[in-house]
Protein backbone atom coordinates (compact mmCIF):
# COMPACT_ATOMS: atom_id res chain seq x y z
CA UNK A 1 0.00 0.00 0.00
CA UNK A 2 2.78 2.42 0.48
CA UNK A 3 5.28 2.87 -2.23
CA UNK A 4 8.83 3.25 -1.65
CA UNK A 5 9.12 5.65 -4.25
CA UNK A 6 6.26 7.69 -3.96
CA UNK A 7 7.51 8.54 -0.04
CA UNK A 8 10.90 9.29 -1.54
CA UNK A 9 9.37 12.02 -3.70
CA UNK A 10 7.47 13.82 -1.20
CA UNK A 11 9.49 16.65 -0.07
CA UNK A 12 7.90 19.56 1.68
CA UNK A 13 4.52 17.22 1.88
CA UNK A 14 5.76 15.18 4.53
CA UNK A 15 4.82 18.41 7.13
CA UNK A 16 1.66 18.63 5.34
CA UNK A 17 0.69 15.04 5.89
CA UNK A 18 1.76 14.82 9.64
CA UNK A 19 -0.38 17.86 10.28
CA UNK A 20 -3.51 15.83 8.64
CA UNK A 21 -2.53 13.01 10.72
CA UNK A 22 -2.56 15.47 14.22
CA UNK A 23 -5.49 16.94 13.02
CA UNK A 24 -7.56 14.11 13.22
CA UNK A 25 -6.09 12.65 15.90
CA UNK A 26 -7.29 15.40 17.83
CA UNK A 27 -10.57 15.45 16.48
CA UNK A 28 -10.86 11.96 17.54
CA UNK A 29 -9.95 12.80 21.41
CA UNK A 30 -12.20 15.47 21.47
CA UNK A 31 -14.88 13.32 20.32
CA UNK A 32 -13.94 10.82 22.85
CA UNK A 33 -14.51 13.67 25.60
CA UNK A 34 -17.83 14.70 24.59
CA UNK A 35 -19.00 10.79 23.98
CA UNK A 36 -17.58 10.09 27.66
CA UNK A 37 -19.09 13.37 28.80
CA UNK A 38 -22.46 12.39 27.69
CA UNK A 39 -22.11 8.96 28.98
CA UNK A 40 -21.00 9.49 32.66
CA UNK A 41 -24.31 12.12 32.37
CA UNK A 42 -26.80 9.66 31.48
CA UNK A 43 -25.48 7.16 33.37
CA UNK A 44 -25.97 9.53 36.70
CA UNK A 45 -29.32 10.52 35.56
CA UNK A 46 -30.08 6.76 35.31
CA UNK A 47 -29.19 6.74 39.07
CA UNK A 48 -30.45 9.63 39.54
CA UNK A 49 -27.18 11.26 40.97
CA UNK A 50 -26.88 13.81 38.13
CA UNK A 51 -25.87 17.34 39.57
CA UNK A 52 -25.31 21.15 38.24
CA UNK A 53 -20.85 20.68 37.71
CA UNK A 54 -22.55 17.01 35.13
CA UNK A 55 -24.54 18.99 32.75
CA UNK A 56 -22.19 22.43 32.77
CA UNK A 57 -19.33 19.39 31.83
CA UNK A 58 -21.27 17.76 29.13
CA UNK A 59 -22.38 20.49 27.61
CA UNK A 60 -19.20 22.73 27.90
CA UNK A 61 -17.13 18.80 26.29
CA UNK A 62 -19.88 18.97 23.42
CA UNK A 63 -19.00 22.35 22.74
CA UNK A 64 -15.36 22.47 22.75
CA UNK A 65 -15.69 19.24 20.53
CA UNK A 66 -17.70 20.71 17.58
CA UNK A 67 -15.38 23.94 17.84
CA UNK A 68 -12.16 21.38 17.84
CA UNK A 69 -13.26 19.23 14.95
CA UNK A 70 -14.30 22.38 12.97
CA UNK A 71 -11.12 24.04 13.01
CA UNK A 72 -9.13 20.44 12.66
CA UNK A 73 -11.76 19.73 9.22
CA UNK A 74 -10.00 23.09 7.90
CA UNK A 75 -6.68 22.11 8.84
CA UNK A 76 -7.28 19.00 7.35
CA UNK A 77 -8.47 20.42 4.29
CA UNK A 78 -5.43 22.92 3.79
CA UNK A 79 -3.02 20.29 4.59
CA UNK A 80 -4.48 18.04 1.82
CA UNK A 81 -4.66 20.62 -0.77
CA UNK A 82 -0.77 22.24 0.33
CA UNK A 83 0.46 17.80 0.72
CA UNK A 84 -0.91 16.96 -3.29
CA UNK A 85 -0.21 20.62 -4.39
CA UNK A 86 3.75 20.51 -3.73
CA UNK A 87 4.16 16.83 -4.73
CA UNK A 88 2.33 17.65 -8.02
CA UNK A 89 4.32 20.94 -8.90
CA UNK A 90 7.48 18.44 -7.64
CA UNK A 91 6.62 15.35 -10.30
CA UNK A 92 5.77 17.71 -13.21
CA UNK A 93 8.85 19.69 -13.07
CA UNK A 94 10.50 16.45 -13.00
CA UNK A 95 8.54 15.44 -16.22
CA UNK A 96 9.62 18.45 -17.82
CA UNK A 97 13.23 18.64 -16.67
CA UNK A 98 13.16 15.16 -17.84
CA UNK A 99 12.34 16.31 -20.97
CA UNK A 100 14.47 19.23 -21.66
CA UNK A 101 17.57 16.78 -20.36
CA UNK A 102 16.36 14.07 -23.57
CA UNK A 103 15.71 17.01 -25.97
CA UNK A 104 13.84 16.68 -29.39
CA UNK A 105 14.89 12.99 -29.04
CA UNK A 106 12.17 12.20 -26.28
CA UNK A 107 9.91 10.97 -28.84
CA UNK A 108 11.93 8.12 -30.20
CA UNK A 109 11.44 6.47 -26.27
CA UNK A 110 7.85 7.65 -25.78
CA UNK A 111 5.01 9.24 -27.75
CA UNK A 112 4.00 13.03 -26.85
CA UNK A 113 0.40 11.77 -26.23
CA UNK A 114 1.37 9.65 -23.03
CA UNK A 115 3.74 12.19 -21.99
CA UNK A 116 0.76 14.72 -21.82
CA UNK A 117 -1.28 12.36 -20.33
CA UNK A 118 0.85 11.56 -17.91
CA UNK A 119 1.69 15.14 -16.77
CA UNK A 120 -1.89 16.40 -16.65
CA UNK A 121 -4.09 13.11 -15.86
CA UNK A 122 -1.33 10.97 -14.19
CA UNK A 123 -0.03 13.11 -12.06
CA UNK A 124 -3.69 14.38 -11.04
CA UNK A 125 -4.34 11.04 -9.72
CA UNK A 126 -1.97 11.32 -7.24
CA UNK A 127 -3.86 13.56 -5.67
CA UNK A 128 -5.52 11.36 -3.57
CA UNK A 129 -2.86 9.39 -2.49
CA UNK A 130 -0.33 12.23 -1.58
CA UNK A 131 -3.13 14.56 0.06
CA UNK A 132 -5.42 11.69 1.62
CA UNK A 133 -4.44 8.47 1.62
CA UNK A 134 -0.98 8.35 2.81
CA UNK A 135 -2.24 10.64 5.97
CA UNK A 136 -5.45 8.29 6.31
CA UNK A 137 -2.96 5.34 6.21
CA UNK A 138 -0.93 6.39 9.06
CA UNK A 139 -4.27 8.16 10.89
CA UNK A 140 -6.05 4.49 10.65
CA UNK A 141 -3.12 2.75 12.82
CA UNK A 142 -3.36 5.38 15.06
CA UNK A 143 -6.77 5.95 15.82
CA UNK A 144 -7.57 2.24 16.90
CA UNK A 145 -4.61 2.07 19.43
CA UNK A 146 -5.62 5.70 20.91
CA UNK A 147 -9.30 3.94 21.31
CA UNK A 148 -7.96 0.56 22.85
CA UNK A 149 -6.16 2.41 25.46
CA UNK A 150 -9.05 4.20 26.26
CA UNK A 151 -11.30 1.90 26.09
CA UNK A 152 -9.25 -0.96 27.70
CA UNK A 153 -10.02 1.03 30.93
CA UNK A 154 -13.73 0.50 30.53
CA UNK A 155 -13.31 -3.05 29.41
CA UNK A 156 -10.22 -5.25 28.39
CA UNK A 157 -11.90 -7.79 26.54
CA UNK A 158 -14.06 -5.66 24.64
CA UNK A 159 -11.39 -3.59 23.50
CA UNK A 160 -9.06 -6.74 22.63
CA UNK A 161 -11.79 -7.90 20.28
CA UNK A 162 -12.24 -4.75 18.59
CA UNK A 163 -8.44 -4.01 18.51
CA UNK A 164 -8.43 -7.53 16.75
CA UNK A 165 -11.28 -7.15 14.12
CA UNK A 166 -9.28 -4.31 12.85
CA UNK A 167 -6.33 -5.42 10.93
CA UNK A 168 -9.17 -7.73 8.79
CA UNK A 169 -9.47 -4.55 6.41
CA UNK A 170 -6.31 -4.26 5.61
CA UNK A 171 -6.13 -7.59 5.16
CA UNK A 172 -8.71 -7.78 2.48
CA UNK A 173 -7.18 -4.14 1.15
CA UNK A 174 -3.91 -6.15 1.03
CA UNK A 175 -6.00 -8.79 -1.23
CA UNK A 176 -7.44 -7.07 -3.77
CA UNK A 177 -4.19 -4.95 -4.43
CA UNK A 178 -2.63 -7.98 -5.68
CA UNK A 179 -5.45 -8.20 -7.96
CA UNK A 180 -5.30 -4.59 -8.50
CA UNK A 181 -2.01 -3.67 -9.62
CA UNK A 182 -2.09 -6.01 -12.42
CA UNK A 183 -5.63 -4.94 -13.31
CA UNK A 184 -5.34 -1.22 -13.34
CA UNK A 185 -1.50 -1.50 -15.30
CA UNK A 186 -3.86 -3.07 -18.38
CA UNK A 187 -5.74 -0.02 -17.73
CA UNK A 188 -3.47 2.68 -18.02
CA UNK A 189 -1.58 0.88 -20.32
CA UNK A 190 -4.64 0.81 -22.64
CA UNK A 191 -5.35 4.37 -22.26
CA UNK A 192 -2.31 5.26 -23.22
CA UNK A 193 -3.03 3.10 -26.18
CA UNK A 194 -5.96 4.59 -26.95
CA UNK A 195 -4.92 8.03 -26.81
CA UNK A 196 -1.68 7.37 -28.65
CA UNK A 197 -4.31 6.18 -31.77
CA UNK A 198 -6.33 9.01 -31.24
CA UNK A 199 -3.96 11.63 -31.76
CA UNK A 200 -2.61 9.69 -34.49
CA UNK A 201 -5.50 9.45 -36.47
CA UNK A 202 -6.57 12.89 -35.32
CA UNK A 203 -3.10 14.26 -37.33
CA UNK A 204 -3.56 12.06 -39.81
CA UNK A 205 -7.54 12.66 -40.86
CA UNK A 206 -6.40 14.63 -43.78
CA UNK A 207 -4.43 12.06 -45.33
CA UNK A 208 -6.60 9.29 -44.21
CA UNK A 209 -9.67 10.72 -46.44
CA UNK A 210 -7.57 11.26 -49.19
CA UNK A 211 -6.95 7.41 -49.05
CA UNK A 212 -10.09 6.59 -47.89
CA UNK A 213 -9.03 5.12 -45.27
CA UNK A 214 -11.36 6.92 -42.40
CA UNK A 215 -13.55 4.27 -42.06
CA UNK A 216 -11.17 1.05 -41.67
CA UNK A 217 -9.47 3.68 -38.78
CA UNK A 218 -12.83 4.58 -37.48
CA UNK A 219 -13.48 0.47 -36.65
CA UNK A 220 -9.90 0.00 -35.28
CA UNK A 221 -10.38 2.77 -33.18
CA UNK A 222 -14.00 1.13 -32.09
CA UNK A 223 -12.38 -2.15 -31.12
CA UNK A 224 -9.93 -0.35 -28.94
CA UNK A 225 -12.55 1.88 -27.16
CA UNK A 226 -14.90 -1.23 -26.77
CA UNK A 227 -11.44 -3.45 -25.35
CA UNK A 228 -10.70 0.12 -23.40
CA UNK A 229 -14.48 0.20 -21.96
CA UNK A 230 -14.32 -3.93 -20.55
CA UNK A 231 -11.19 -2.84 -18.77
CA UNK A 232 -12.78 0.09 -16.87
CA UNK A 233 -15.68 -2.19 -16.09
CA UNK A 234 -13.83 -4.77 -14.48
CA UNK A 235 -11.96 -1.60 -12.78
CA UNK A 236 -15.19 -0.54 -11.50
CA UNK A 237 -16.76 -4.19 -10.39
CA UNK A 238 -13.34 -5.29 -8.42
CA UNK A 239 -13.77 -1.41 -6.56
CA UNK A 240 -17.14 -2.28 -5.51
CA UNK A 241 -17.01 -5.47 -5.04
CA UNK A 242 -13.92 -5.03 -2.19
CA UNK A 243 -15.96 -1.78 -0.79
CA UNK A 244 -18.61 -4.65 -0.44
CA UNK A 245 -15.84 -6.82 1.79
CA UNK A 246 -15.09 -3.43 3.73
CA UNK A 247 -18.38 -2.29 4.93
CA UNK A 248 -19.04 -6.58 5.72
CA UNK A 249 -15.61 -6.00 8.35
CA UNK A 250 -16.36 -2.53 9.40
CA UNK A 251 -20.26 -3.14 10.30
CA UNK A 252 -19.50 -6.99 11.53
CA UNK A 253 -16.92 -5.72 13.75
CA UNK A 254 -18.87 -2.60 15.27
CA UNK A 255 -21.78 -4.42 15.56
CA UNK A 256 -19.47 -7.23 17.47
CA UNK A 257 -18.51 -4.36 19.70
CA UNK A 258 -22.33 -3.48 20.55
CA UNK A 259 -22.95 -7.18 21.04
CA UNK A 260 -20.00 -7.26 23.91
CA UNK A 261 -20.50 -4.14 25.16
CA UNK A 262 -24.20 -5.37 25.98
CA UNK A 263 -22.91 -8.88 27.37
CA UNK A 264 -20.43 -7.31 29.61
CA UNK A 265 -23.35 -4.58 31.15
CA UNK A 266 -25.76 -7.09 31.84
CA UNK A 267 -23.38 -9.24 33.65
CA UNK A 268 -22.52 -5.99 36.05
CA UNK A 269 -18.77 -5.88 34.55
CA UNK A 270 -19.14 -2.43 33.35
CA UNK A 271 -21.81 0.18 34.06
CA UNK A 272 -24.05 1.63 32.02
CA UNK A 273 -22.19 4.57 31.18
CA UNK A 274 -19.39 2.66 30.29
CA UNK A 275 -21.34 0.47 27.73
CA UNK A 276 -22.95 3.61 26.18
CA UNK A 277 -19.09 4.83 25.32
CA UNK A 278 -18.18 1.44 23.89
CA UNK A 279 -21.30 1.36 22.19
CA UNK A 280 -20.88 5.01 20.54
CA UNK A 281 -17.03 4.69 19.96
CA UNK A 282 -16.79 0.93 18.53
CA UNK A 283 -17.35 2.24 15.55
CA UNK A 284 -14.35 4.61 15.23
CA UNK A 285 -12.10 1.29 15.51
CA UNK A 286 -13.44 0.88 12.21
CA UNK A 287 -14.32 4.33 10.33
CA UNK A 288 -10.71 4.77 9.66
CA UNK A 289 -9.91 2.12 8.03
CA UNK A 290 -12.91 1.76 5.94
CA UNK A 291 -12.35 5.05 4.65
CA UNK A 292 -8.72 4.06 3.59
CA UNK A 293 -10.42 1.27 2.10
CA UNK A 294 -12.35 4.27 -0.01
CA UNK A 295 -9.42 6.54 -0.72
CA UNK A 296 -6.85 3.11 -1.74
CA UNK A 297 -8.72 2.13 -4.74
CA UNK A 298 -8.23 5.74 -6.23
CA UNK A 299 -4.42 6.17 -4.41
CA UNK A 300 -4.18 2.36 -6.28
CA UNK A 301 -5.27 3.94 -10.34
CA UNK A 302 -2.66 7.02 -8.91
CA UNK A 303 0.06 4.38 -8.27
CA UNK A 304 -0.43 2.58 -11.57
CA UNK A 305 0.26 5.72 -12.89
CA UNK A 306 3.40 6.76 -11.14
CA UNK A 307 4.61 2.97 -12.53
CA UNK A 308 4.81 4.89 -16.46
CA UNK A 309 5.23 8.30 -14.78
CA UNK A 310 8.62 7.03 -13.24
CA UNK A 311 9.71 4.66 -16.13
CA UNK A 312 9.40 8.04 -18.11
CA UNK A 313 11.95 10.08 -15.59
CA UNK A 314 13.95 7.28 -15.60
CA UNK A 315 14.80 7.14 -19.04
CA UNK A 316 18.29 6.65 -20.17
CA UNK A 317 19.38 10.35 -20.98
CA UNK A 318 22.23 10.84 -24.21
CA UNK A 319 25.65 11.64 -23.48
CA UNK A 320 25.86 15.37 -22.22
CA UNK A 321 27.63 17.00 -25.22
CA UNK A 322 29.53 20.00 -24.74
CA UNK A 323 30.09 21.85 -27.73
CA UNK A 324 28.64 25.21 -27.99
CA UNK A 325 27.95 28.06 -31.18
CA UNK A 326 30.12 30.87 -30.80
CA UNK A 327 28.03 34.25 -31.55
CA UNK A 328 31.68 34.70 -33.50
CA UNK A 329 31.63 32.14 -35.75
CA UNK A 330 28.55 30.55 -37.17
CA UNK A 331 29.87 29.39 -40.52
CA UNK A 332 28.22 26.05 -41.45
CA UNK A 333 29.99 23.46 -43.62
CA UNK A 334 27.77 20.38 -44.45
CA UNK A 335 29.70 17.39 -46.31
CA UNK A 336 28.56 14.33 -47.62
CA UNK A 337 25.29 14.56 -45.84
CA UNK A 338 22.66 11.87 -46.06
CA UNK A 339 19.98 10.96 -44.38
CA UNK A 340 17.26 8.56 -44.26
CA UNK A 341 13.85 8.53 -41.97
CA UNK A 342 13.09 4.56 -41.66
CA UNK A 343 16.68 3.37 -42.10
CA UNK A 344 15.95 2.12 -45.74
CA UNK A 345 14.89 4.98 -48.47
CA UNK A 346 17.75 6.94 -48.62
CA UNK A 347 16.24 11.01 -48.91
CA UNK A 348 19.72 12.96 -49.25
CA UNK A 349 22.18 11.70 -51.30
CA UNK A 350 25.98 13.13 -50.74
CA UNK A 351 25.01 17.16 -49.90
CA UNK A 352 27.87 19.55 -49.52
CA UNK A 353 27.10 22.93 -48.65
CA UNK A 354 28.96 25.87 -47.40
CA UNK A 355 27.50 28.62 -46.00
CA UNK A 356 29.46 31.25 -44.99
CA UNK A 357 28.70 33.84 -41.59
CA UNK A 358 25.79 36.19 -41.86
CA UNK A 359 24.09 37.04 -45.10
CA UNK A 360 21.18 35.54 -47.29
CA UNK A 361 21.47 32.20 -48.28
CA UNK A 362 18.78 30.22 -50.46
CA UNK A 363 17.89 26.41 -50.68
CA UNK A 364 15.33 25.82 -53.15
CA UNK A 365 13.82 23.38 -55.55
CA UNK A 366 10.84 21.41 -56.46
CA UNK A 367 8.68 20.06 -53.53
CA UNK A 368 10.06 16.71 -52.16
CA UNK A 369 13.59 17.69 -52.81
CA UNK A 370 14.90 17.53 -49.24
CA UNK A 371 15.14 20.93 -48.68
CA UNK A 372 13.13 20.99 -44.90
CA UNK A 373 14.89 17.23 -44.61
CA UNK A 374 18.25 19.71 -44.13
CA UNK A 375 16.26 22.24 -41.99
CA UNK A 376 15.49 19.43 -39.88
CA UNK A 377 18.87 18.55 -39.28
CA UNK A 378 20.31 21.75 -38.43
CA UNK A 379 17.75 22.49 -35.60
CA UNK A 380 18.45 18.82 -34.69
CA UNK A 381 14.89 17.11 -35.01
CA UNK A 382 15.85 14.88 -37.28
CA UNK A 383 19.21 12.88 -35.88
CA UNK A 384 21.28 9.54 -37.24
CA UNK A 385 22.51 11.77 -40.46
CA UNK A 386 25.14 10.21 -42.76
CA UNK A 387 28.06 12.65 -43.19
CA UNK A 388 29.33 15.74 -41.49
CA UNK A 389 27.52 18.56 -40.51
CA UNK A 390 29.94 21.05 -38.79
CA UNK A 391 28.23 24.83 -37.30
CA UNK A 392 31.80 27.29 -36.35
CA UNK A 393 33.94 24.04 -36.69
CA UNK A 394 32.18 21.82 -34.50
CA UNK A 395 30.38 18.89 -34.94
CA UNK A 396 26.83 19.37 -35.01
CA UNK A 397 26.24 15.60 -32.76
CA UNK A 398 28.90 17.21 -30.46
CA UNK A 399 26.82 20.79 -29.70
CA UNK A 400 24.31 21.09 -27.00
CA UNK A 401 21.10 21.09 -27.40
CA UNK A 402 20.74 23.94 -25.28
CA UNK A 403 23.10 25.64 -27.73
CA UNK A 404 21.72 24.64 -30.46
CA UNK A 405 18.28 25.94 -29.08
CA UNK A 406 20.11 29.47 -28.26
CA UNK A 407 21.63 30.12 -31.71
CA UNK A 408 19.63 28.52 -34.21
CA UNK A 409 15.79 29.83 -35.14
CA UNK A 410 13.19 27.88 -37.36
CA UNK A 411 10.28 29.61 -38.60
CA UNK A 412 8.17 27.17 -40.63
CA UNK A 413 4.80 27.86 -43.07
CA UNK A 414 2.92 26.63 -40.06
CA UNK A 415 4.24 28.14 -36.76
CA UNK A 416 1.72 27.53 -33.71
CA UNK A 417 0.38 30.01 -31.96
CA UNK A 418 -1.14 29.61 -28.38
CA UNK A 419 -4.28 30.82 -26.77
CA UNK A 420 -3.94 33.42 -24.92
CA UNK A 421 -2.73 37.68 -25.64
CA UNK A 422 -0.16 38.32 -28.14
CA UNK A 423 2.35 39.36 -25.31
CA UNK A 424 1.88 35.72 -24.06
CA UNK A 425 2.71 34.36 -27.32
CA UNK A 426 5.63 36.35 -27.90
CA UNK A 427 7.30 36.16 -24.40
CA UNK A 428 7.58 32.24 -26.33
CA UNK A 429 10.40 33.92 -27.68
CA UNK A 430 12.28 35.47 -24.65
CA UNK A 431 10.81 35.41 -20.95
CA UNK A 432 12.70 38.61 -20.27
CA UNK A 433 11.76 40.86 -23.25
CA UNK A 434 9.82 44.11 -22.16
CA UNK A 435 7.07 45.74 -24.00
CA UNK A 436 8.95 48.11 -25.59
CA UNK A 437 11.32 44.84 -26.77
CA UNK A 438 7.81 43.11 -28.12
CA UNK A 439 6.51 46.63 -29.78
CA UNK A 440 10.10 46.60 -31.53
CA UNK A 441 9.75 43.21 -33.32
CA UNK A 442 6.27 43.79 -33.85
CA UNK A 443 7.28 46.58 -35.85
CA UNK A 444 10.23 44.77 -37.76
CA UNK A 445 7.58 42.21 -38.47
CA UNK A 446 5.34 45.10 -39.59
CA UNK A 447 2.38 43.98 -37.78
CA UNK A 448 2.27 46.53 -34.68
CA UNK A 449 -0.25 48.68 -37.44
CA UNK A 450 -2.84 46.42 -36.89
CA UNK A 451 -2.42 45.29 -33.34
CA UNK A 452 -2.56 49.29 -32.63
CA UNK A 453 -5.38 49.30 -34.01
CA UNK A 454 -7.11 46.30 -31.95
CA UNK A 455 -5.85 45.92 -27.78
CA UNK A 456 -2.21 45.80 -28.23
CA UNK A 457 0.06 43.61 -26.83
CA UNK A 458 -3.16 41.99 -24.72
CA UNK A 459 -5.29 41.50 -28.07
CA UNK A 460 -6.48 37.74 -27.32
CA UNK A 461 -5.66 34.94 -29.43
CA UNK A 462 -8.24 31.98 -30.02
CA UNK A 463 -6.18 28.09 -30.35
CA UNK A 464 -3.51 28.46 -33.10
CA UNK A 465 -4.09 32.14 -33.94
CA UNK A 466 -7.70 31.55 -36.11
CA UNK A 467 -9.30 35.08 -35.32
CA UNK A 468 -6.11 36.08 -37.46
CA UNK A 469 -5.29 35.95 -40.98
CA UNK A 470 -2.48 33.72 -42.56
CA UNK A 471 -0.16 36.47 -43.08
CA UNK A 472 -0.46 38.18 -39.56
CA UNK A 473 -0.14 34.54 -38.01
CA UNK A 474 2.92 34.43 -39.79
CA UNK A 475 4.63 37.97 -39.37
CA UNK A 476 3.57 37.17 -35.43
CA UNK A 477 5.62 34.34 -35.73
CA UNK A 478 8.60 36.43 -37.44
CA UNK A 479 8.43 38.74 -34.55
CA UNK A 480 8.20 35.96 -31.62
CA UNK A 481 11.68 34.46 -33.65
CA UNK A 482 13.20 38.34 -33.80
CA UNK A 483 12.47 38.50 -29.88
CA UNK A 484 14.76 34.90 -29.73
CA UNK A 485 17.97 36.80 -31.36
CA UNK A 486 19.45 33.78 -32.34
CA UNK A 487 22.77 34.15 -34.46
CA UNK A 488 20.82 32.27 -37.35
CA UNK A 489 17.54 31.80 -38.52
CA UNK A 490 16.32 29.46 -41.05
CA UNK A 491 12.79 30.39 -42.69
CA UNK A 492 11.10 27.04 -44.34
CA UNK A 493 8.91 28.16 -46.47
CA UNK A 494 7.37 30.73 -44.39
CA UNK A 495 5.65 32.23 -46.77
CA UNK A 496 3.86 29.54 -48.35
CA UNK A 497 0.10 30.28 -47.19
CA UNK A 498 0.44 34.22 -46.95
CA UNK A 499 -0.93 36.42 -48.96
CA UNK A 500 1.01 38.35 -51.90
CA UNK A 501 1.32 41.99 -49.40
CA UNK A 502 1.83 39.85 -46.51
CA UNK A 503 4.80 37.76 -48.27
CA UNK A 504 6.32 41.10 -49.79
CA UNK A 505 6.56 42.41 -46.04
CA UNK A 506 7.60 39.81 -44.69
CA UNK A 507 11.05 38.96 -47.64
CA UNK A 508 11.72 42.80 -46.29
CA UNK A 509 12.06 41.40 -43.06
CA UNK A 510 13.80 38.49 -43.71
CA UNK A 511 16.49 40.79 -45.82
CA UNK A 512 16.60 43.20 -43.18
CA UNK A 513 17.69 40.55 -40.53
CA UNK A 514 20.11 39.12 -43.05
CA UNK A 515 21.86 42.14 -42.61
CA UNK A 516 22.64 41.07 -39.28
CA UNK A 517 22.69 37.35 -38.82
CA UNK A 518 22.90 34.11 -41.03
CA UNK A 519 19.82 33.75 -42.65
CA UNK A 520 18.61 30.55 -44.62
CA UNK A 521 16.02 31.00 -46.86
CA UNK A 522 14.23 27.75 -47.81
CA UNK A 523 11.75 28.24 -50.70
CA UNK A 524 10.32 27.03 -53.90
CA UNK A 525 9.23 30.69 -55.08
CA UNK A 526 12.70 31.63 -56.99
CA UNK A 527 11.46 35.49 -56.75
CA UNK A 528 12.42 35.46 -53.15
CA UNK A 529 15.71 33.57 -52.88
CA UNK A 530 17.10 35.84 -56.15
CA UNK A 531 18.72 37.76 -53.89
CA UNK A 532 20.69 35.60 -52.14
CA UNK A 533 24.14 35.61 -51.97
CA UNK A 534 24.26 31.78 -52.59
CA UNK A 535 21.77 29.72 -53.82
CA UNK A 536 22.00 26.21 -53.13
CA UNK A 537 19.61 24.44 -55.92
CA UNK A 538 18.32 20.46 -54.88
CA UNK A 539 17.15 18.30 -57.23
CA UNK A 540 15.77 14.13 -55.90
CA UNK A 541 17.79 14.61 -52.74
CA UNK A 542 20.83 15.69 -54.06
CA UNK A 543 22.96 19.33 -54.74
CA UNK A 544 22.44 19.96 -58.20
CA UNK A 545 24.17 23.02 -58.79
CA UNK A 546 25.11 26.28 -56.65
CA UNK A 547 26.01 30.33 -57.42
CA UNK A 548 24.14 33.45 -57.88
CA UNK A 549 20.83 33.93 -59.19
CA UNK A 550 22.79 35.14 -62.53
CA UNK A 551 25.60 32.38 -62.79
CA UNK A 552 22.26 29.64 -61.93
CA UNK A 553 20.17 31.58 -64.94
CA UNK A 554 23.30 31.39 -67.05
CA UNK A 555 24.59 27.75 -66.39
CA UNK A 556 20.45 26.72 -68.06
CA UNK A 557 20.05 24.19 -65.60
CA UNK A 558 17.21 23.30 -63.12
CA UNK A 559 17.01 26.01 -61.53
CA UNK A 560 16.86 28.33 -64.33
CA UNK A 561 14.25 25.64 -65.81
CA UNK A 562 12.14 25.87 -62.83
CA UNK A 563 12.27 30.21 -63.00
CA UNK A 564 11.46 30.12 -66.52
CA UNK A 565 8.22 27.75 -65.15
CA UNK A 566 7.23 30.22 -63.13
CA UNK A 567 7.77 33.47 -64.24
CA UNK A 568 5.40 31.86 -66.98
CA UNK A 569 2.52 30.67 -64.80
CA UNK A 570 3.29 34.80 -62.75
CA UNK A 571 2.52 36.20 -66.09
CA UNK A 572 -0.21 34.24 -66.61
CA UNK A 573 -2.30 34.86 -63.73
CA UNK A 574 -1.37 38.47 -64.24
CA UNK A 575 -3.04 38.56 -67.37
CA UNK A 576 -5.51 36.75 -66.13
CA UNK A 577 -6.35 39.72 -63.42
CA UNK A 578 -6.30 42.34 -65.85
Amino acid sequence: MIKKRLIKEMGDSKKYIFGNVAAQWVSLCSNIVMIFGFANLLEKLLTKSAQAGDYAFAVTAAVCSLVIRFICSRVRERCSYLSSKSVKKKLRELIFRKLLRLGTSYRESVPTSEIVQLSVEGVDQLETYYGQFLSQFFYAFLAPLTLFAVLSFVSVKAAVVLLVCVPLIPGAIMGVQKLAKKLLGKYWGQYAALGDTFLENLQGMTTLKIYQADEFTTKKMQQESEHFRRITMKVLTMQLNSVTIMDLIAYGGAALGVVLAASEYSKGSIGFGGCLAIILLSADFFIPMRQLGSFFHVAMNGMAASDRLFKVIDLPEPEQKSGIISPENCTITIEGLTYSYDGEREILHGIDIDIGQGGLTAVTGRSGCGKSTVAGILTGRNKGYGGSVRIGGTELSEISEASLMQSVTCISHNSYLFKGTVRENLLVGNYHSTDDDMRAALKQAKLSDFLDSEQGLDTQLTEGGGNLSGGQRQRLALARALLHDSQIYIFDEATSSVDADSESEIMDTIYELAKTRTVILISHRLVNTKNAVKIFTFEDGSLAECGTHGELLANNGPYAKLWETQQALENVGRRGAE
